[in-house]
């Protein structure tokens, strides 16, 4: 029995994205394998295909960040899940494919009750939204904050989550994607036309207490300035080069030197322990099941047309999130 994957073959556009044919094996001792149900399409995705990241995997490789997927069948020793069982992993490559095979005490059990599109959402950008925002720092209630990137995948985690924690938010996102920001209480800020800091230093003079970056190590000037003294910038999100990322690690050691009060974190999920992935992914699910969170969904595409949800991705105009699905569920 054979099944597909989409696989990068060489660096490039979407055009390097070939499907390709598979043999399904056994697990290995301490494996699952899992029916891939929904994996989401992320500018990492994109980042590593061009190769505009400084520690890459070379062609060929299945990309995908995370999947929701039934388990099929298990291999010895595994008594964390069963056959049956929905599941979800962080895998950073692997997951644009109709099946996988995942180390079972990586994986964590998903509700049936929740869509695994939006499921799926949560494994990634919102755990990124909400470790920064709680565990990296620790925000509280009517904490101001300014979100650079307010209308991507992880922006758009910040909003929901930033709603529910009571904060002021600023957002920085193009006019066309105001509403967005306006419909979770944030005051958008038109980045093409609006200097930020110029909006924000005149809009609360004291400063901000925290901003939240995913847009690269450019914004750290700008970002420090709107901070008040003992404020704090969390930077998350790769740089696109071995020479970016020299350049990262010497701007955050020189700007936590300044004697200006004010400091920039690093936040990284591969640096991350599974365990409080775990805990912040089972209050995720709650959340959802709940009706406290809903991620942006703006279109689901069958896995293997993977190259039709990339190229949607880069033309900029995806304001939420893209979800790559089994056929069944679409």
């Amino acid at each position: 029995m054979s099944y597909k994957s989409v696989v990068v073959t060489a660096r490039g556009g979407t055009e390097v994205l070939k499907i390709v044919e598979n043999e399904l094996r056994e697990p290995l001792p301490g494996e699952a394998r899992i029916r891939i149900l929904a994996a989401p399409v992320c500018q990492d995705d994109i980042e590593v295909r061009i190769g505009n990241r400084p520690f890459l995997e070379k062609p060929p490789f299945i990309p995908g960040y995370s999947f929701v997927g039934e388990v099929e069948s298990l291999g010895q020793g595994v008594t964390e899940v069963a056959a049956g069982d929905r599941v979800a992993a962080l895998t950073n490559f692997g997951s644009y494919a109709e099946y996988i095979y995942w180390q079972a005490d990586q994986l964590i059990q998903v509700p049936k009750v929740l869509v695994p599109a939006e499921a799926v959402v949560l494994i990634l950008n919102y755990l990124v939204a909400i470790q920064t925002m709680h565990r990296v720092v620790q925000v509280k209630a009517g904490d101001t904050v300014l979100i650079i990137g307010a209308s991507g995948g992880v922006g758009t985690a910040y909003l929901q989550l930033g709603k529910l924690a009571e904060l002021k938010m600023y957002g920085l996102a193009s006019a066309s994607k105001h509403n967005t920001l306006l419909e979770y209480g944030a005051i958008p800020i038109d980045y093409h036309t609006q200097d930020f800091v110029e909006v924000i230093s005149d809009a609360e003079p004291d400063g901000l207490d925290y901003v939240f970056n995913g847009m690269g190590e450019e914004y750290f000037e700008r970002g420090l300035a709107v901070l008040r003294r003992g404020g704090v910038m969390v930077h998350y999100g790769a740089p696109r080069s071995f020479g970016r990322f020299l350049l990262l690690a010497g701007k955050l050691i020189l700007y936590n030197l300044l004697p200006n009060g004010k400091s920039i974190k690093g936040y990284g999920t591969h640096r991350g322990k599974i365990e409080p992935f775990k805990e912040d992914w089972r209050t995720l699910f709650q959340l959802l099941e709940e009706g406290k969170i809903k991620p942006m969904i703006v279109a689901k595409y069958p896995i293997l047309d993977a190259a039709k949800a990339n190229d949607l991705l880069e033309s900029g105009q995806v304001t939420g999130n893209l979800v790559l699905v089994s056929p069944e569920l679409l």
